[in-house]
Formats: structure tokens, sequence, C-alpha cells
């Protein structure tokens, strides 16, 4: 199945006219949603018997990349509920059927949030500010603060953990579950005025008590890294799903460009299009080869975790690497194209503007820089020694 058939032109064209409204008025994009719930987007990963497309990462960041040209907040929302549904996904193909009812409940609608991060939390996965205090039903109260929590003013499912310090004989255990949307103990802020991807309305949770039944609870790991698959999972999907969206931003950037050399003449040059300016064309040229190096490295990495391929110790430095390549590579290309544009690009309102703003938000998602180039490094030469 290819991007194009679950996606055609006319429903991509309609969600880009939208695109620059949802920015404007800082609004959640709930016609998009609606329209991508009909064309069973959000169940690009729930298997055909259960009504889904029954889609692998590699297919599935191919989707997220198209979208993105479009309208990169929603691509950019809808990957949090495409990050659970598919952890659940890459789970079961590893023989771990933890996760079967996320997928259960994404075939009836329910929709999927990530409620894990924490402002300051620089360990991402492997520790958390959030308190899970158990109680003696199995079930366990948490209180903290999420922020950027995606998808706020629908999702019907949230993702969070916490720790609970006294697990463990004291060396902490991180505790990880779902809540719904009616479950008490939890409210969400008002507070997302960003300065780019406003239309993904990511605002911060604050949990509050609220309680997940032993029943949601699904698993208690050790503080610190480990090899619980669940971890490589949610890596996984994650990391490569970010990397579609801004390799699509870097795609739309490279066509504007395209677009602008053309249409622009040179008053120097007796009105000729830019197109025949040297300086443009270097230009346009490094946009491209920047973005064709991105394209075949995306579909690479989804593609060899579809097929179980073992990359052993390295396989978290390629998908940490794969996720720093795409978001620094867009902003690469989305900068050239505003040179090439020129100054009206410049100008409130205009696509290339949006996407300026929009793909800084790359600079921002784990694993940031710092972090992705220790762990490359770390896979390659071994941990520093104390």
């Amino acid at each position: 199945m290819l991007p194009e058939d679950v996606l055609p032109d006319a429903l991509l064209n309609r969600i880009r006219d939208r695109a620059a409204g949802y920015d404007s008025r800082n609004e959640f994009f709930h016609e998009d949603l609606q329209e991508l719930q009909a064309a069973k987007y959000l169940k690009a990963f729930v298997p055909e018997y259960d009504g889904g497309l029954g889609l692998g990462l590699e297919a599935t960041a191919g989707l997220q990349r198209r979208l993105a040209t479009a309208a990169p907040a929603t691509a950019l929302a809808i990957n949090m509920h495409l990050v659970w549904t598919g952890v659940a996904q890459l789970l079961s193909a590893r023989g771990d059927n933890t996760l079967a009812f996320v997928l259960e409940e994404a075939a009836g609608d329910e929709i999927f949030a990530f409620g894990n991060s924490e402002a300051g939390n620089d360990s991402v996965l492997f520790d958390s500010t959030t308190t899970a205090e158990p109680l003696e039903d199995g079930s366990y109260a948490f209180t903290g603060r999420k922020i950027f929590t995606s998808l706020s003013p629908v999702w019907t499912r949230l993702g969070i953990f916490g720790k609970d310090a006294g697990a463990r004989d004291g060396a902490g255990e991180l505790v990880h579950g779902f809540i719904t949307r009616d479950t008490a103990g939890y409210r969400i802020l008002d507070d997302w005025d960003a300065l780019g991807m406003r239309a993904s309305q990511s605002c911060t949770t604050l949990l509050e008590g609220a309680v997940v039944p032993a029943g949601r609870v699904f698993r208690k790991l050790p503080v610190g890294p480990n090899a619980d698959p669940l971890i490589f999972a949610i890596f996984a999907c994650f990391e490569s799903l970010l990397a579609a969206v801004y390799a699509g931003i870097g795609q739309r950037a490279l066509e504007l460009a395209v677009e602008a050399a053309t249409r622009r003449t040179s008053f120097k040059f007796g009105g000729r299009s830019y197109a025949q300016d040297p300086d443009i064309r270097w230009k346009v040229a490094d946009a491209a080869m920047a973005m064709d190096g991105l394209y075949p490295h995306l579909a690479s990495v989804t593609r060899d975790v579809d097929q179980l391929v073992d990359h052993g110790q390295h396989w978290f430095s390629r998908l940490v690497g794969l996720k720093v390549r795409a978001t620094e590579t867009a902003r690469t290309a989305v900068d050239l194209a505003i040179r090439i544009s020129g100054g009206s690009s410049y100008f409130r309102g205009s696509e290339l503007e949006r996407l300026y703003r929009d793909v800084l938000a790359g600079i921002f998602h784990p694993s940031d820089d710092e972090s992705a180039h220790n762990t490359v490094a770390t896979a390659w030469l071994g941990p520093l020694e104390s």
C-alpha cells in the first residue's frame, strides 16, 4: 500500500489548506482528525482483520512523511497515537502481547497520547520525577507534571509513567500504565502558545493522584537503562516517526524552494528566472543532496525494525542518529529554502515562515543532540571510564 493510497492528493490538499488557519488561531486540527479517522489513518498499525491498515513501521513512516509535507503540526501530534499503537505492534511481532489491548482499543477508535515527558528529566525513560504510589489493590496513584502532551483536546487514553521510590529495596521502580479521559485526578492546562507546531496543542498535564488500575499497569522496570523490549519499542517508534515528520518538512521546503526559484525573476539579469542564477542553483542542489540522503536512511532503519534485524548494541545509536540527522537536515533544507525564496518568506502567513517555526521543535524532542552523540559514542567506544 502506497502513502498516496491512504492520503490521496485531494485529502492532502485539504489538510494543507487548513494548516495556516490552525497555526494562526493556535487551534487544534479537529477537521484534519475527522478526515484522517475516516481514512483509517489512526489504524495504520491495527491488523487488517480488526479493521485497520495492517502496516509496519516503514510504511507508516512513509505516511507520516507525506502528511508532514502538508501539515507538520498535525503529523507531529498524530505521531503520539502512532507511537503507542506502533509499540504494541512491535512487541507483538516479537512475541510480547502485553499491549495487545492498545491495538484492540485503537480498532475501536480510541485515541492514544504520550504522557511521559517531564521538564528537567534528561534521563527520559530511565527515571521519572512523577511519583507512582502503590495502593492495596495493585493500582497506582500518579502525581507529577507531564509536558508536551500532544493531542490534549482529544485523547481518550494517556500513557504515563512514574517512580515507586520504595520498590526494589529502595532502589525504585518505574511503573507504566494508562489512564482514560474519565479518570479522576488530572488536569490539562490551557498553556500551549508555542512558537511552532501550534496545532498539536501539546498542553501540560498535571497528575494529581490519578489512579491507574492494576489491569492497566503494563510494565514495572528498574530505574536506569535496561534491555526490556518495551524500551526498544518506544525508542524505535518515537525516533523513527519523528524522523519521518521532519523528513516531510524538509521535503516540502525543497519543493517550495524550487517553486520560488522558477517563479522569481532577477532585475539584474534582465528578468531571467532565478533558476538560472548559479548561486541559487547551488543552494537548491545543496538542499536536494541533503534530503536525498535522508529518505533511504529513514527507509532502511524502519525496514530493519519491521524485519526484526538484530543490530545488537548499535540499535539505539542507529535510532537516535536517524532522529538527529532528520531534524538537522530538515532545518538545513528550510534555511536554504528561505534564502532561495527571498524576503517574502519572512512575512507572517507564508508557508516557509511557518515551516521555519515548526522545524525548530526538532531541537527539543528526545534524544537531543548531546544525548544522541553520547549514545552513539558509547556504542562505538564503550562507556566513559569512571
